[in-house]
């Protein structure tokens, strides 16, 4: 049975949820995309799989009007095939070291993507780790980034509940440790 934690802050439900994010019935969740919305390994591999060939052309169109989608930025694409009416994306930091804007990049992300939540009415939304897998943003300082954008952010939203699926125990534990460690 997969681990889950709870709690309420400021009016908010948050929780951390050890699983697979695809199989979230949720308002949105969150892909940790690519520069070129266009699929690839981890949890965006994963969600493009799940949602189907669908989400791919969705996320090739916003490209050729936009032509670029920067780290930080958000955008919407319907949720396809997946349990989840929207998908979120969001382009995380690749981890440098520490030294190149990381932390700012990262909570930009989750900041931004709830902007993009509210934006659209939105009352749940679910999280993976952003940048903390393929992107190699250490899973603690992730977390830590991640949870103290979500918790100041949370009270001004119109979201009723934040959720983070984390795929592995370890990874789930870490993050519990750090919630613990910011609403103690």
């Amino acid at each position: 049975m997969p681990s889950t934690k709870q709690i309420t802050f400021k009016n908010i439900s948050f929780q951390l949820i050890q699983g697979d994010i695809t199989t979230a019935d949720t308002d949105a969740i969150v892909n940790a995309a690519n520069s070129h919305l266009s699929g690839g390994g981890g949890v965006d591999g994963a969600i493009h799989m799940a949602a189907g060939p669908e989400l791919l052309k969705a996320g090739q169109e916003y490209i050729r009007e936009n032509l670029f989608f920067a780290a930080g930025q958000a955008m919407i694409t319907p949720g396809f095939n997946l349990k989840a009416r929207h998908v979120i994306h969001t382009v995380g930091p690749i981890w440098r070291g520490g030294t190149h804007d990381e932390a700012d990049i990262l909570s930009s992300c989750y900041r931004s993507c709830l902007e993009l939540a509210d934006k659209h009415g939105l009352k749940t939304i679910a999280f993976a780790a952003i940048s903390c897998g393929i992107y190699g943003y250490p899973m603690e300082q992730g977390a830590e980034v991640a949870l103290e954008t979500l918790l100041d952010y949370g009270p001004r939203t119109s979201l009723e509940s934040i959720s983070v699926y984390l795929y592995t125990e370890a990874a789930f534990t870490t993050w519990a440790t750090e919630l613990q460690k910011l609403t103690d």
